[in-house]
């Protein structure tokens, strides 16, 4: 059996960037620059604070990001798009056009799926 990783050798590079939440966090650090915990949470309401968390501190981990901590009272944490993730530009901006040109076409082709499913129930 062949090892997934060998057989598709963008499968790692997948799974860092496009796990759930990588991708929004991403977008809006490199939309809006710096931003607090609290600025982040306000742009992307539907992720819980525990998860936003724990998804900061993976892509510290993974070089996508940068936490900078300052010593004051009370202590202020700022989160910015590294130069590793700035270089994930590109793919998005590839992403976002594919999107624009095709997002149609997979709507209607899973209308005609489920249709079709429908029909053979």
């Amino acid at each position: 059996m062949t090892d997934p990783e060998q057989a598709c050798p963008i499968a790692p590079a997948v799974d860092i960037v496009f796990s759930r939440w990588t991708t929004p966090i991403l977008w809006a650090l490199h939309e809006h620059g710096r931003q607090r915990f609290v600025e982040l949470q306000r742009r992307l309401p539907s992720i819980t604070p525990k998860v936003l968390t724990e998804r900061l501190r993976r892509m510290e981990r993974d070089g996508l990001l940068t936490r900078t901590w300052y010593a004051e009272v009370p202590p202020r944490v700022e989160y910015e798009i590294s130069d590793l993730g700035r270089s994930l530009s590109p793919v998005f901006a590839q992403l976002a056009t594919w999107a624009g040109d095709h997002l149609d076409d997979v709507t209607k082709a899973r209308d005609a799926y489920d249709a079709t499913k429908m029909q053979n129930v």
